[in-house]
């Protein structure tokens, strides 16, 4: 049984095939259509379609000014990306620890975390749960400082009736295989920003601006532009999304259903006004027990699992360029070490999620 399964299916063939027909194979009115689908649904002014979500949170970081010895504010239970592009960019990203409840960051820790040299906080809508984004503005507000949402996992995903993409300056989505709907790769920014939009198509796209027959290049930008041929993939997506988040919410309540007995388990929560799509479905573990051990028991037995996500404190690169700062992220740590994640997609039956569960009782079971 598989973790994750895109739904593709004949639409998305035709669809290709339509691109490929056309020969307009670059950036063009598909991937312009399918960035007015995005943002449309999200309630943004603005989107841009990118290569992929690392892409578009670099071109954000740029298009946001962030510059060397700059410090951003960045949850340290993320895929590494989020931090990387800060790297990239030359500026320090500043990791803090996690709500262990909802793994999204925790707000007291980004206040505290702030020096002289923060220029931006970026919070993480970790496996489809928007972080506590009426919190996070507060500090933002407070201190003049702008938000990149790192909305990789979060398309639908809401916080008080409005959608993730629309709860910051800026924010980046992801179409990766894993997500609630895939281009193959890719992402998309979104803004209400009307000046930062503008900067933002212009450094994706070599930093040109295209007058008579030739480009004026106004900037040193990046090609960060995604081609028609994922943007056709991503139209007929959004066509689905509504229906695939429904039934993605309908799995995690049979989840939640068949696990909530068990007292060797902390299920994920969705918090009163908010909205979660369940990118992944992600559990927490009694701390005796070998979470590794059961992922590998669960593969044994046929079923694809793997860890939440990571603690980048403890991560090789991070410890060799920053020091062992793990004792400062002790939730991201725990998190790191003992959450799974189950598999969710649209071609898991309910029979199937049972079997899951079983096998999952069954692998715990090794260490009572």
């Amino acid at each position: 049984m598989k973790l994750m399964r895109p739904s593709l299916g004949d639409q998305e063939l035709s669809a290709v095939a339509a691109v490929l027909a056309s020969e307009n194979l670059t950036q063009g009115p598909v991937a312009a259509e399918f960035a007015q689908l995005v943002s449309s649904f999200v309630g943004s002014q603005n989107g841009l379609a990118t290569s992929s979500c690392t892409t578009a949170l670099h071109l954000a970081l740029v298009g946001l000014g962030i510059e060397p010895g700059d410090e951003v504010i960045v949850p340290d239970f993320t895929f590494p990306a989020t931090a990387n592009v800060v790297i990239q960019q030359g500026a320090v990203p500043v990791l803090v620890d996690i709500d262990p409840v909802t793994y999204t960051i925790d707000p007291k820790q980004i206040e505290q975390a702030l020096t002289s040299k923060t220029k931006l906080i970026m919070p993480v809508h970790t496996f489809g749960l928007c972080a506590d984004m009426q919190a996070v503005n507060e500090i933002a507000k407070k201190y003049e400082l702008p938000v990149l949402e790192d909305a990789a996992c979060a398309l639908g995903s809401t916080q008080n009736g409005k959608h993730a993409g629309t709860l910051g300056d800026v924010a980046a989505f992801s179409f990766h295989p894993r997500k609630i709907i895939t281009t193959g790769e890719g992402g998309m920014l979104t803004t209400d920003n009307q000046d930062l939009f503008e900067r933002l198509r212009l450094l994706g796209s070599h930093g040109g601006v295209r007058v008579g027959n030739r480009f004026v290049f106004e900037d040193a930008g990046f090609n960060y532009r995604m081609s028609d041929i994922n943007a056709a993939i991503g139209v007929v997506q959004m066509s689905k999304l509504v229906g695939i988040i429904d039934y993605r919410r309908k799995l995690a309540c049979w989840y939640s259903e068949r696990l909530k007995g068990f007292n060797w388990v902390q299920l994920p929560v969705e918090p009163e006004n908010y909205f979660h799509t369940f990118q992944s479905y992600v559990v927490n573990l009694e701390s005796h027990i070998d979470r590794d051990c059961v992922i590998e028991n669960l593969r044994d037995s046929g079923i694809e699992a793997t860890i939440g996500t990571y603690s980048l404190q403890s991560q090789p690169y991070f410890i060799r360029r920053f020091g062992d700062l793990s004792h400062t992220v002790p939730h991201s740590i725990s998190s790191f070490n003992k959450t799974i994640t189950l598999p969710l997609h649209s071609q898991l039956d309910e029979s199937e999620v049972n079997r899951v569960v079983v096998a999952l009782e069954n692998a715990v079971n090794l260490f009572h």
